[in-house]
């Protein structure tokens, strides 16, 4: 009896050894997909840092390994309020899943009229604006314009960025919840 029991733990451990996943074989495997979902034109994000409504600086390779949708936008443009509750739902549905929205508004007002703006719209992702009215968002738009070939002459902008920090698509104008999940599914 002692033998045969001893036989059954050992395929039982066999069987646990040869088919679980170490978090090395996991990280590979997301390597290659995303290296394989990666367009060929993709180009490495710009780092920056702003400041988000609650005042805290926010620089953003500091999400390095999150897939982020960055979402250039304004308080007075229409098509970006179109958008907000889609955004909303993409963070509330897949943040568990290292995903992100982070907005950065344009030519929007104080952070106390942005912070207004953010309550009565219940945006639930962090929202970043100037530091000290530096014109910082100025920069980090004509960085991205000029990394991505696209200049940003309009709002709303948005670009997926990888876990690996890589801009692997760029949207101009607004876009529906479906419409982003389509693109983000294959780097979540």
């Amino acid at each position: 009896m002692k033998l045969k029991t001893i036989f059954h733990v050992l395929i039982i451990s066999g069987f646990i050894v040869l088919f679980s996943c170490d978090k090395k074989s996991s990280n590979a495997q997301y390597s290659n997909t995303v290296q394989k979902n990666r367009p060929p034109n993709a180009v490495k994000a710009p780092d920056f840092t702003l400041v988000s409504l609650e005042g805290d600086m926010f620089t953003l390779s500091d999400l390095r390994g999150k897939v982020i949708l960055l979402n250039f936008w304004a308080t007075w443009c229409y098509p970006c309020k179109i958008e907000i509750p889609d955004l909303n739902k993409l963070q509330e549905k897949y943040q568990d899943k290292g995903f992100d929205v982070v907005g950065i508004t344009l030519t929007s007002g104080s952070p106390d009229q942005i912070s207004k703006f953010a309550e009565e719209w219940g945006m639930n992702y962090k929202v970043l604006t100037d530091i000290e009215g530096k014109y910082e968002t100025e920069k980090v738009t004509n960085n991205y314009g000029q990394a991505t070939g696209v200049p940003i002459s309009g709002v709303p902008t948005s670009f997926i960025i990888d876990r690996d920090g890589y801009i692997v698509k760029t949207y101009i104008g607004p876009r529906s919840e479906q419409m982003f999940y389509n693109d983000l599914k294959h780097y979540l």
